[in-house]
């Protein structure tokens, strides 16, 4: 059998791998660019379904949904493509339980949940340390932060029991770490966390939908279709579905790239796809061992996520955000919900089942789950919320080609050591993919931002004379650079933003209050005057 000649070869049809093509055939329109897809639709990590709703069917996100204004390589993307984002609706009482099931569950209206003096010291002082070591981060060679070896031989868990002196305070991490990783503090190293931190611009950023947080927006129609549209763009007849690439051997003329049915060949080869799986392709020659090794031991994160529609969004009706935060300690399966009405009107709240709380309920069967999710939101939002038209989820564990979401993680040692592997081309063979982006890594806008890196790489090697100066001064760049969109060590944190002067501001009161009620007002002022005077 002859084997198809292709000038690039792209292992993967999600965003990363689209974006790369998109740039790729837009430098160069001459280029011929392959795209083979294990899977049998496009997009990833992202994909929308119709479901029953109110006014009939409509179209929800079943991967990631949510982009920010600071997401400027998604943003970028969508204003190309022409595409209309909206915000996410974050009005009124949100819920909170924490503290175990008979604990009381609570609302809030702020962006912070209401707690105690002690709570609200705590966990000031935990989220300043936080952004300060955020703001020592090198994001693009993490070995180069300080004390880069010890932060990155204990896990977020380890630091936290350190450094925090509540267990509410310590629940709220679990929880954040849940919904932005779908892991446990104790499964990833606390460098990682920092370095994935800093790439989004602060710990704040990836929790909030506030102007510039990671849930800030949603795109009209869904995420998937940036996907689409991309692909309609390359060609479809160049995007080859259902075609999982099993081998990539390479020699001094050409690079292989095999799947169960087919050979190729072409001059340079990017893989796209999530690391864990990118260890799965057998290389020839092997690839070196720091490579095998990073890649083969970064876990990916566990969700289960599901829409729920209703006849009418009952909960703001009621003074609710939809927004709910439950603890891990509690008996309800999920760890966080958001309002999910879509810009057509149809109602429906959105959640996620996550890490530990998803290795338990993966074994149920779907009726059990619904029966559970239902029961708790009956709880927290009241008995409406058993009245729904239709409930929809999407265990990413269970899909073929990706097998977890919505990151990969590392756990303690390996990005002083390894984490260099992750972007070096291996000959031939270019990586993107989320997780190599140095902006908002493990997101959407980190897909693209990778994408096209790797397409400028590509660019270098087999038509270098197309690639401007600039671009040429960034490839010369060592990779240890700092990145711009990161803080400099001298900054001041980012804790010292409008909300963090509120912040400060209410823990001093808190503190004040704390104070009278123990006869202790000069030894708590002293404190909280040692801790500010850090970071003037």
């Amino acid at each position: 059998m002859t084997a198809e000649i292709w000038d690039v070869i792209i292992v993967g049809a999600g965003l990363s791998g689209l974006s790369a093509a998109h740039f790729l055939r837009k430098r160069v329109a001459e280029l011929k660019i392959l795209i083979l897809e294990g899977n049998d639709r496009v997009g990833g990590r992202t994909v929308a379904s119709d479901i029953p709703a109110a006014n009939g069917v409509d179209r929800w996100d079943f991967g990631g949904q949510w982009v920010g204004s600071t997401q400027t390589h998604v943003m970028d993307l969508i204003k190309e493509l022409g595409l209309e984002i909206y915000p996410q609706f974050n009005t009124g009482k949100k819920v909170i339980h924490m503290g175990g099931p008979t604990s009381k569950v609570r609302t809030y209206s702020s962006s912070i949940p209401t707690m105690s003096p002690l709570v609200l010291m705590d966990f000031t002082h935990l989220l300043s340390k936080i952004d300060r070591l955020c703001g020592t981060v090198c994001v693009q060679d993490p070995s180069k932060t300080p004390n880069a070896v010890e932060l990155d031989s204990m896990t977020l868990h380890s630091f936290v029991e350190q450094h925090a002196w509540t267990a509410e305070i310590k629940e709220h991490i679990e929880v954040c770490t849940r919904a932005a990783f779908g892991m446990q503090p104790s499964q990833m190293s606390f460098l990682f966390f920092l370095m994935y931190a800093a790439a989004a611009g602060g710990l704040l950023a990836l929790l909030e939908s506030s102007p510039g947080g990671a849930q800030e927006f949603k795109i009209k129609g869904g995420t998937q279709q940036l996907s689409e549209l991309l692909a309609d763009g390359v060609g479809l007849k160049n995007v080859r579905l259902g075609s999982a690439v099993t081998a990539i051997w390479q020699d001094a003329e050409w690079a292989r790239v095999m799947t169960s049915n087919d050979t190729y060949l072409c001059r340079a080869v990017i893989v796209t796809c999530p690391p864990h799986l990118a260890a799965k392709i057998h290389y020839q020659p092997a690839l070196p061992s720091m490579r095998e090794f990073l890649t083969q031991n970064m876990p990916v994160g566990h969700m289960i996520k599901f829409i729920i529609t209703y006849k009418t969004a009952f909960w703001k009706e009621k003074g609710f955000s939809g927004e709910i935060v439950a603890g891990s300690s509690t008996d309800c399966p999920f760890c966080v919900t958001f309002d999910a009405t879509s810009p057509q009107g149809n109602a429906a709240l959105v959640g996620f089942i996550s890490s530990k709380q998803a290795t338990h309920w993966t074994t149920m069967e779907a009726g059990e789950r619904r029966t559970a999710v239902l029961s708790s939101l009956v709880k927290y939002l009241g008995p409406e919320a058993a009245s729904c038209i239709h409930y929809e989820e999407k265990d990413w564990a269970k899909e073929v080609y990706n097998g977890g979401c919505p990151v990969n993680v590392m756990a303690p040692g390996l990005l002083t050591y390894y984490h260099p592997s992750l972007r070096k081309p291996c000959g031939r063979i270019h990586w993107a993919g989320t997780e190599t982006a140095t902006q908002w890594c493990g997101y959407m806008s980190g897909a693209v931002q990778s994408g096209q890196r790797a397409a400028l790489e590509v660019l270098a090697e087999v038509c270098h004379g197309v690639l401007t100066k600039e671009e040429q001064e960034v490839l010369q760049q060592s990779p240890t650079v700092e990145n711009p969109a990161n803080p400099k060590a001298s900054a001041k944190p980012a804790l010292f933003t409008r909300k963090g002067a509120i912040i400060a501001v209410l823990t001093i009161s808190a503190a004040l209050l704390l104070a009278r009620r123990q006869n202790a007002l000069t030894r708590i002022e002293t404190y909280l005057k040692n801790i500010f005077n850090k970071y003037k």
